[in-house]
């Protein structure tokens, strides 16, 4: 069998190698041909290109495109058009027939007819009317399911791409560490390693292997946005940057978006240390970098648009959106000295190098579909269960979960006929909402609340009450990011809420708790109180929901506490009374389907956090890897999450020598589910010194497995581990990875604070110093 491997590994380098040829003989061509186009292009379509717009702009009110204000307001074309789906709410093949017209204007009324890219958000699928509303990506994190992740975008990219869509601002790999964070939701958590992973996959499904078929992947918010901007230079380059990098030099991410914040005290869109030393230089991205949407104009300390746009654009910032109004000055820039020509050529060529990835330029160009486009199709809305079904984590019970041979159970809480408890940032309905004030019905698509779930999903002889029983937001306090889309001040979105649709009775609510057996408490943010441009002050259950709570366990009744929402919120005091707590995060369209089906026991809960959840309410950086230690902050750890079922770990085998020129080493170890329901279990691989060496962290995810196992079944994994993943970033003259001998504990666990199996390795022989890493992640498999 060994041997067979190794004829495998030959065979598959001799293939690398002569793609790599025929990839670098591809690129020479490209480059040829853009460099030839560039010098085509007289300089007003070259600025253009690095600028957006709205594209209802340019359509009359039935929806035809206006030429006349096409050949006034880009007659030398567009590269770019902003959020091209979200604006309004228009069927698929109405934004199909609106992308055809502008690009086949595009094609044959400007100099040299360059398509435009038209972008979206696709976070949670895509940003659209009718389109599958996929779990908020802090809850897929839980699943550590990458498959599930490309299967996602996968199905995204295929839908937008019919429509006309070619780059998707997606996704966000923050690593987000600071509970608090508003946009916390976006990211897949706190951790770099399980980031990439997720990441990684998300770009793969995403551009398809071929941006000509697939959607262009953007990295989001380069760098550190969500709490890193002021790490020391080692967990910038080892932890924060991880995923970004993962993402452009393992799946070929092709554009990337600075973030909001400073880095080191320089705002990321004009931090040239960040954009061409680290991106351009060590890391070797040659896609375009464009702006999060008005960037450019909360540059601080620098007066004009003028002088905003030269510092962007010097900087290494390609693209000025969403309305291009710094980069409208880039000529005038250019003649006061400014900027240069061959600053101005770098960044047309990047943009340009996109277009040509995407197919644009070809005969056979792929920009839309001519087929019917149906969205949220059975797959889709399966993928969707999918996903929620194990993002959704069990934190406590003490044995009433699953609910079986209950009578009477009472639903309340302010999430619990909500589809605002299932819908985060990002997705149609809050962002139409939130940004429009358009009111969503819940029928396209058709959003699964909670209460209907339970409802229809019972099991027989089982009766559900329902009463709201309490609000989401009385007497909050509100807060306004200081950073993010300018449009919300504009929009004067400060203090709009959601309204509850119901009436609230407290006192009806707390009368029918007498009548039942177990309460279940529907509870936590929504959309309105935590997002980008939104927050509140703390992180406790908002407005009187906690004091409703306890109301409810003062009742003498089992309460099982069900926590929706962008980021954990403290329940400390209060997690204790309860029977059992579950944290379902915003789950999506079929989100009410996955909390019900876990809760009567068809499916056995198997998530794990992707952060540190938090006992008390905190503003700074939390992180397992911080201290091999319990944190007396945190109450549920990283990688923590129960199930209705047992899993036990045994057989550890490590390679106990290795050498720092060995390329890998080996780790087998084996799960058996040991009791009585099939379920899944994520078997965590950390990586930790065990001579206290100070260059790594005390612990790290370098790994997992996410294992399906009947009762009493047990099954072998086997994991490739790279000597690389025991190295460390240093800057000592130059960039570069280090490997160097010493003792290392390799540890497996059913979350960063169970670790069950544990074993030292010993790495020996002389250092070995290299510019950049070749691997990434360890090689799973179950055997």
């Amino acid at each position: 069998m060994m041997k067979n491997l190794n004829t495998i590994g030959s065979l598959v380098i001799t293939g690398l190698s002569a793609l790599l040829v025929s990839c670098n003989t591809q690129a020479t061509d490209m480059e040829q041909q853009i460099d030839e186009l560039y010098q085509k292009m007289p300089q007003e379509e070259r600025i253009a290109q690095l600028k957006s717009m709205y594209m209802d702009e340019l359509f009359d009110e039935q929806g035809k495109l206006d030429t006349a204000k096409c050949k006034e307001l880009i007659p030398f074309g567009i590269g770019h058009f902003s959020q091209f789906c979200m604006q309004q709410p228009r069927e698929p093949q109405d934004l199909r027939d609106r992308a055809i017209a502008i690009q086949d204007w595009l094609m044959h009324n400007t100099p040299n007819g360059i398509p435009a890219l038209l972008h979206e958000e696709v976070l949670s699928g895509i940003n659209t009317l009718g389109s599958t509303i996929y779990p908020q990506q802090i809850g897929q994190a839980g699943s550590f399911n990458p498959e599930l992740a490309e299967l996602k975008t996968r199905q995204t990219s295929t839908q937008l791409r019919k429509m006309g869509g070619i780059l998707a601002l997606s996704p966000m790999v923050d690593v987000c560490r600071t509970p608090s964070f508003n946009r916390l939701e976006e990211s897949y958590g706190e951790d770099g390693y399980l980031s990439a992973v997720m990441g990684t996959a998300f770009v793969k499904g995403l551009q398809q292997g071929n941006m000509k078929k697939g959607v262009g992947a953007c990295s989001k918010h380069y760098l550190g946005y969500g709490g890193g901007g002021d790490a020391d230079e080692k967990e910038m380059m080892e932890e924060i940057l991880l995923p970004h990098e993962t993402m452009i030099r393992l799946t070929g991410s092709v554009a990337v978006m600075p973030g909001y914040h400073d880095v080191h005290g320089t705002r990321c869109v004009a931090n040239s240390e960040i954009l061409q030393d680290i991106l351009r230089g060590y890391v070797g991205f040659d896609g375009m970098v464009v702006s999060d949407y008005t960037a450019i104009d909360q540059i601080p300390n620098i007066e004009t648009a003028l002088e905003k746009a030269a510092a962007a654009i010097n900087a290494g910032n390609d693209v000025d959106f969403p309305f291009g109004a710094n980069y409208q000055h880039l000529q005038e820039a250019i003649d006061k000295g400014l900027v240069k020509p061959e600053v101005l050529e770098r960044a047309v060529k990047n943009v340009l190098r996109v277009k040509f990835r995407a197919g644009l330029f070809d005969k056979d160009a792929y920009l839309y579909s001519k087929e019917d486009i149906k969205l949220d199709t059975p797959e889709e809305r399966q993928t969707a269960y999918d996903i929620a079904s194990q993002s959704i984590v069990l934190l406590e019970n003490n044995g009433v979960l699953p609910l079986k041979g209950v009578k009477n159970v009472l639903l309340t809480g302010p999430n619990a006929n909500s589809i605002w408890a299932m819908c985060g940032d990002y997705t149609y309905p809050a962002m139409s909402y939130f940004w429009k004030m358009l009111d969503y019905k819940s029928e396209n698509p058709h959003i699964v609340k909670l209460l209907e779930a339970m409802a229809s999903r019972k099991p027989e002889g089982m009766n559900v009450m329902y009463s709201r029983g309490c609000d989401w937001t009385e007497e909050i306090e509100t807060k306004f990011s200081e950073l993010g889309d300018a449009r919300a001040w504009e929009y004067n979105l400060l203090h709009r809420k959601v309204d509850a649709g119901e009436r609230t009775d407290k006192a009806e609510a707390l009368r029918m708790a007498q009548d039942c057996d177990v309460i279940v408490a529907a509870v936590g943010e929504n959309v309105m109180l935590c997002g980008e441009n939104r927050d509140r002050q703390g992180l406790r259950l908002p407005g009187k929901q906690e004091e409703y709570v306890q109301e409810l366990i003062n009742t003498g009744k089992p309460v099982v506490l069900v926590m929706f929402g962008g980021r954990a919120q403290v329940v400390s005091g209060l997690a204790e009374k309860c029977a059992a707590v579950i944290q379902a995060w915003y789950p999506g369209e079929e989100g009410g389907n996955a909390v019900a089906d876990i809760l009567y026991g068809k499916i056995s809960p198997s998530a794990k956090l992707s952060v540190s959840y938090p006992n008390v309410e905190i503003n700074e950086p939390i992180c397992y890897n911080y201290s091999a230690e319990k944190d007396p902050r945190v109450q549920w750890p990283f990688g923590y999450g129960l199930s209705y079922t047992t899993f036990e770990y045994s057989n550890l085998e490590v390679t106990p020598e290795v050498t720092t020129k060995d390329e890998s080493f080996n780790i087998t170890f084996d799960v058996k589910n040991s009791g009585k329901m099939a379920a899944d279990e994520v078997a965590q691989i950390y990586l930790s010194p065990a001579d206290g060496n100070k260059n790594i962290r005390p612990i790290q995810l370098q790994g997992f497995a996410r294992v399906s196992l009947k009762p009493g079944e047990s099954k072998k994994i086997s994991v490739k581990m790279y000597t690389e993943q025991l190295g460390y970033y240093s800057h000592e003259g130059q960039r570069q990875w280090n490997i160097k001998a010493g003792q290392y504990i390799i540890k497996i666990g059913a979350s960063s604070q169970d670790i069950r199996l544990q074993q030292q390795i010993n790495l020996t022989g002389e250092a070995v110093n290299i510019p950049l890493r070749k691997y990434y992640f360890s090689e799973v498999k179950q055997i």
